[in-house]
């Protein structure tokens, strides 16, 4: 049981001295991860930040964390690269449409998580803007 601290010494000092002596008695070898860099800080608290990690080391799209209203936004912002790799103008609506109707579903059951802010998508608009990428490539 590790002893108490002593009256009218800071804590810093008693803390620092504990983990001292524990690396004396050879506590902190072998560990796992010893000798590897700390991983970079994405600015979010450490249990966020391992549960990032170990969702992209499963190979997982870490857009599955998101809240509803953010899932749909990103989906909405990433769509013209979701329409490129789609070969038929047919295609390209079904998805359009297919967006169109999970933003309309989340509209009216949505209770919880941030504000829903998002716009359903032109088709047409869509459908040009595909248009014209694939014309430019």
């Amino acid at each position: 049981m590790t002893r108490r601290k002593p009256p009218k010494v800071s804590f810093r000092w008693w803390v620092d001295r504990q983990i001292d002596e524990a690396r004396a008695r050879g506590e902190f070898d072998d560990l796992p991860g010893t000798g590897k860099p700390l991983p970079k800080p994405t600015g979010n608290d450490a249990a966020t930040d391992w549960v990032l990690r170990e969702v992209r080391k499963g190979g997982h799209d870490t857009k599955a964390l998101l809240p509803p209203a953010l899932a749909l936004k990103r989906e909405v912002q990433d769509l013209p690269v979701t329409l490129a790799a789609e070969r038929t103008e047919r295609r390209v609506r079904e998805v359009v449409e297919e967006l169109n109707e999970r933003i309309r579903r989340a509209y009216l059951n949505h209770h919880t998580g941030p504000p829903l802010t998002v716009a359903l998508v032109d088709a047409e608009e869509a459908v040009e803007e595909w248009r014209r990428s694939r014309a430019a490539s």
